[in-house]
């Protein structure tokens, strides 16, 4: 089949797409603004690429690319779980100051995010700045509001959780997030109980076994010293050394921590029989 010349129109306006779509790309690379944004200032200003870098200049927006080399140190920790309790999410947004990260646009965009990791469930961090939200990509989003605010914004990580039942706990309006998992369905408020334990205790892992052999070793070295320095005896060296090592596991290791709530009770008491996953805690 025969398509045929395209007609004059067609041509012009595939020329022009191109140019303005190369004009977009330059504005981009003058000023760190996203290509909504961008294009919005071309828009404006008629295609005067000048005349659009002076737009978002004036809506704050161009300033974001000078913004790469700032410390966001601050910022918001979000979890959430899904209504069978069976999987749950936490996600990590960075902001200069702690003024920006009670923002309410600031928040509002956080929740967003999260609605968007539940629906898609990203596979990593790439894929979560690619996914379409408003005009754009949550990446667009994401330094429209940098320059709306006036502050560097990022997204550093998020992570997903399954288990037969996941429970998630949030610490000091934000500043902490935990999700753990169970291997026992129906167990919610326990789960979040030991999520909370986590944000408190911030151990490194489940049980002892966890812990790596070197780290292990290593620690073991350290009291030997510490005891021979002290005078201690060859042979009574080694039944200390159980001692020391088994006040490590309740630092380090979940299972073996007292209990927040009632020091009577280690982690695994309280458990009964439940199995723990799998924890992951987010900090600022």
């Amino acid at each position: 089949m025969n398509i045929g010349t395209p007609s004059p129109f067609t041509f012009y306006l595939c020329v022009f797409t191109l140019k303005y779509m190369e004009l977009i790309k330059k504005l981009r690379e003058r000023t760190g603004a996203g290509m909504v944004d961008c294009k919005q200032a071309l828009d404006e200003a008629n295609g005067d690429l000048e005349k659009a870098v002076e737009i978002l200049r004036k809506k704050g927006i161009a300033k974001a690319a000078k913004r790469e080399g700032r410390e966001t140190s601050q910022g918001l920790v979000k979890v959430a779980v899904n209504a069978e309790n069976t999987k749950g999410y936490v996600l990590e947004l960075n902001s200069e100051t702690d003024f920006v990260a009670r923002n309410s646009d600031f928040q509002a965009f956080g929740e967003k995010v999260m609605a968007l990791i539940q629906e898609k469930e990203p596979v990593d961090l790439e894929a979560l700045l690619a996914l379409p939200l408003a005009d754009g990509t949550v990446k667009d989003a994401l330094d429209h509001l940098s320059g709306v605010i006036g502050e560097k914004l990022g997204i550093k990580r998020f992570a997903i959780l399954s288990g037969a039942t996941v429970g998630a706990y949030s610490h000091a309006g934000g500043s902490i997030g935990v999700l753990v998992s169970l291997d026992q369905p129906g167990q919610a408020e326990l789960a979040r109980e030991v999520a909370m334990q986590v944000a408190a205790s911030n151990p490194r892992c489940v049980a002892p076994e966890d812990v790596p052999a070197e780290e292990l070793e290593k620690e073991k070295e350290v009291y030997r010293e510490q005891l021979k320095k002290e005078g201690k005896p060859e042979e009574m060296i080694e039944k200390i050394l159980m001692g020391k090592v088994n006040k490590y596991y309740e630092e380090v290791c979940l299972l073996k921590q007292e209990y927040i709530k009632d020091d009577k009770q280690k982690i695994e008491q309280i458990l009964k029989g439940a199995k723990i996953g799998k924890f992951i805690r987010f900090s600022l």
